[in-house]
C-alpha cells in the first residue's frame, strides 16, 4: 500500500504526549480527499441497497415544475 504522505510529519509533543502533528498543505489536502472519497463510497453503497422506485416521466416532471 502507497503512503498518502511524501515525507513524515514532524510531531509535537508537550509534557511526553502528542500534541500535534505539522504536514505539508498537500499531503494535508491528499488526505481530506482521501476521507472525501471514502465517504462518497460509503454513501453509494447505502444507495445502491435501497430499493429502485420508478416513476412516469409526467410525473416527475410535473413535481419537478412544482419545487422550481
Amino acid at each position: 500500500m502507497r503512503s498518502i504522505l511524501k515525507k513524515k510529519p514532524d510531531i509535537i509533543f508537550k509534557n511526553g504526549r502528542l500534541e500535534a502533528v505539522i504536514l505539508k498543505i498537500k499531503d494535508y489536502r491528499n488526505i481530506l480527499e482521501k476521507l472525501e472519497d471514502k465517504e462518497d463510497l460509503e454513501e453509494l453503497e447505502r444507495i445502491r441497497k435501497m430499493p429502485l422506485r420508478f416513476k412516469k416521466l409526467d410525473d416527475f416532471l410535473a413535481e419537478y415544475k412544482h419545487s422550481v
